[in-house]
């Protein structure tokens, strides 16, 4: 069976708040669990009311340490924000903590914006240096040597996974050429999908971390009882999308029943063409829609994703999902 894993932004509905937010995100980590997902990764973003995963490397302690077996990790630590030190510290703990369980995936974008990320790097300019940013967080991963100036304590000599994200050619080809496990953001920028796949495995060059390519691709799955219903509960990922873009973030708002009187005919185009990669329907539409999508793509595993206004909605679509995937 295909791997399949779970995305979390720990959203922060309307007439909720962060506390109660990351108590729904550890309750649907055990649901996961349970349910045979093999990850549940977290994604760093800032400055976003909507969005309560911002201290992601707490966030993923907190989930490690309420569940069992699963995989947890950063869908994903955005670099340029960070020292790789600090990175290598911090998840050095975790895999001490939490060993073989924990997953550390680097995007190069800041997760929020101009401004904001002017006020988490304070003096690094830009993400130019992110290749480089790898590749030191990955020595510290490497055991200590005699004479080694600075160690990560803990973290020298810690097999922890790392992984390249992307949402276009640049995360394929540096994932390729570090011989890196590649994850692509195909759930809310799937334009360059197929030319980046094609791209990773042509030039993937193995190494010591992975001998051929293995590639992630994310998938926006809501599923329902019914179509009809599915839809509904869609429409609150949708106007989210239209928000960001209108430069109004807010809290996750609940669904509506007529998404065509929200948006304008461009603000549909945009964001139709955004969440291209989704498969929103009743249990056998679900099932259909998973299997034509790895058939097409290939993928090594998926990452699912769904922004669900009600708690219970939300289990229920990835429950209804992990049933696809045993169907399958």
């Amino acid at each position: 069976m295909l791997p399949y894993s779970l995305l979390d932004l720990a959203p922060v509905t309307e007439g909720s708040d962060p506390r109660q937010a990351f108590a729904n995100s550890l309750d649907l980590a055990r649901h996961a669990e349970a349910l045979g997902y093999k990850r549940y990764w977290l994604a760093e973003h800032h400055n976003m009311p909507g969005i309560a995963s911002a201290a992601t490397a707490v966030l993923i302690g907190h989930i490690a340490g309420g569940t069992r077996a699963i995989r947890v990790g950063a869908g994903g630590i955005m670099l340029p924000n960070h020292a790789p030190l600090q990175v290598a510290e911090q998840f050095g703990t975790l895999a001490s903590l939490y060993p073989d369980r924990i997953d550390l995936g680097l995007g190069r974008a800041p997760g929020t914006d101009q401004a904001t990320a002017r006020a988490l790097r304070r003096y690094y300019d830009s993400a130019d240096d992110f290749p480089r940013d790898v590749a030191e967080l990955l020595r510290y991963f490497d055991p200590a040597q005699p004479g080694q100036a600075v160690r990560a304590v803990p973290g020298a000599g810690l097999a922890v996974p790392v992984w390249i994200l992307g949402s276009s050619l640049f995360g394929a080809q540096l994932a390729a050429a570090l011989g890196l496990p590649y994850a692509f953001a195909s759930h809310f920028a799937p334009a360059a999908m197929e030319e980046a796949l094609a791209l990773y495995r042509r030039d993937f060059r193995p190494s010591r971390h992975l001998d051929r390519p293995h590639a992630m691709l994310a998938l926006n799955v809501v599923a329902a009882a019914s179509g009809a219903e599915a839809r509904r509960l869609f429409t609150t990922q949708q106007q989210s999308f239209v928000r960001l873009r209108r430069g109004q973030p807010g809290l996750i708002p609940p669904p509506i029943d007529d998404i065509e009187a929200y948006w304008t005919p461009a603000e549909k185009a945009m964001t139709e063409a955004a969440l291209a990669c989704a498969v929103v329907g009743d249990p056998a539409q679900v099932r259909e829609g998973i299997a034509a999508f790895v058939a097409r793509h290939r993928p090594d595993e998926l990452m699912l994703t769904a922004n669900v206004f009600d708690h219970a909605a939300r289990k229920a679509s990835f429950a209804l999902a992990a049933e696809a995937f045993a169907a399958g």
